[in-house]
């Protein structure tokens, strides 16, 4: 009896490196039963392409559900109107104008205060002293939590991304998680009474004045999956742009002289790694996907990082190269559930952080660059980017 490759993968393999194993299950069965994932994991472009378009087939209701375990019942765990409501009340402040003209002036001065604390240390580990808090202060400003550190946001993130994920059912998660969730209510429980005071374009705020305004549960809940994802992914998308070009000299060159847009770098630095590597759906209907006939209740993984680097659709897929076009790309997903903050990343990574740090700390290098280890594989980035410069420029 031959046993398939699927079967022997390991949750301690994908995160260490989901790659290889995601070019073999593409060649070899490219809707694979996985054993320790428990569902059939989906590789390819055109299958990931298939879900996205038809929800009514592939349902974000999965029972049981990780993430409503580990967070709630947030809107990315429901479909049509429930979905739809809980978007519509949130999406105001993050739509591209209100981002220009509201919140892109913050961003900026969020970036240069925090390079301003460590640009005369002419060292720093660019994920921990500018990525990630960068990314937990421009949520907690969009957002209106006005009472958390960033501290605070990048260790409940970091808690409920671990327990999204938690699929081998480490309790040390569950606690960590536990704890998170609890700070967090709080948190939003003592920024409410301003928020449905004072109607303003933050996150809270206008979810607190929807039409048919959500209850105070409605809002903690989905705040929650606002900072489990808000944080870690442009965090890991800002550090593997910032690291895809340190370690590439050429197209650094080219993007500092303003041959390549910084658009370009952001998109596909969201190809190469995905931020958000895997999201689950449960099959409603029996269906044909990849050779393989799903029935109704089967759950799957939706692999998004394995799709990104289809060799059927990208050239070359596993390098790091700006000069391709990105624009088909699934790092963003599709479909009713195309990520909210998709235009908070753009903005405030593409034209703020990432041209800002580079004009603002010259010949930016990496300290050890054959040494920089990523992790994860339902959510991925570097855990460390050790980086130092020689030359320091005021921000205007």
């Amino acid at each position: 009896m031959t046993t398939s490759f699927a079967a022997g993968v390991r949750i301690a393999e994908l995160a260490a490196d989901p790659y290889p194993a995601y070019a073999r299950l593409r060649t070899e069965e490219p809707v694979a039963w996985v054993p320790e994932l428990g569902r059939y994991l989906v590789t390819k472009f055109e299958d990931v392409m298939f879900v996205e378009r038809h929800p009514e087939l592939f349902s974000s209701v999965e029972e049981p559900s990780m993430m409503t375990r580990a967070i709630g019942n947030t809107l990315l765990r429901q479909d049509g109107d429930p979905h739809r409501r809980i978007r519509k009340a949130a999406e105001g402040p993050v739509r591209p104008k209100m981002i220009k003209d509201r919140w892109a002036a913050a961003f900026q001065a969020n970036a240069d205060q925090l390079i301003d604390g460590f640009i005369t240390d002419g060292k720093a580990d660019l994920v921990k002293d500018f990525a990630g808090p960068l990314a937990a202060t421009n949520l907690a400003t969009i957002l209106g939590l006005r009472n958390a550190t960033a501290t605070d946001m990048q260790r409940w993130s970091q808690a409920f991304i671990d327990g999204c994920g938690n699929y081998a059912e480490d309790p040390e998660v569950w606690r960590r998680c536990e704890i998170a969730r609890a700070e967090l209510d709080q948190a939003v429980t003592d920024a409410l009474p301003d928020a449905r005071q004072i109607a303003e374009p933050t996150v809270i705020s206008s979810m607190a004045h929807a039409d048919g305004a959500l209850t105070d549960d409605e809002i903690r809940t989905n705040v929650k999956i606002f900072i489990g994802g808000g944080i870690n992914e442009p965090r890991d998308a800002t550090a593997v742009a910032m690291y895809g070009l340190l370690a590439h000299p050429d197209q650094q060159a080219q993007v500092i002289a303003g041959e390549i847009g910084w658009r370009k770098v952001f998109e596909e630095a969201v190809r190469w790694i995905a931020p958000i590597g895997m999201y689950p759906r449960q099959v409603t209907d029996t269906v044909e996907l990849g050779g393989k006939t799903l029935k109704a209740g089967d759950k799957v993984g939706v692999s998004i990082a394995s799709a990104n680097r289809d060799e059927a659709v990208f050239d070359c897929p596993d390098e790091f190269d700006v000069h391709r076009d990105g624009a088909n790309h699934l790092a963003f997903g599709g479909g009713p559930h195309f990520c909210l903050g998709t235009w908070v990343a753009r903005i405030s990574i593409a034209d703020i952080a990432l041209p800002t740090i580079f004009r603002r700390l010259a010949d930016l290098t990496l300290v050890e660059p054959d040494t920089v280890r990523m992790d994860g594989w339902v959510f991925r980035g570097p855990l460390t980017l050790p980086a130092t410069w020689t030359a320091e420029h005021p921000h205007a």
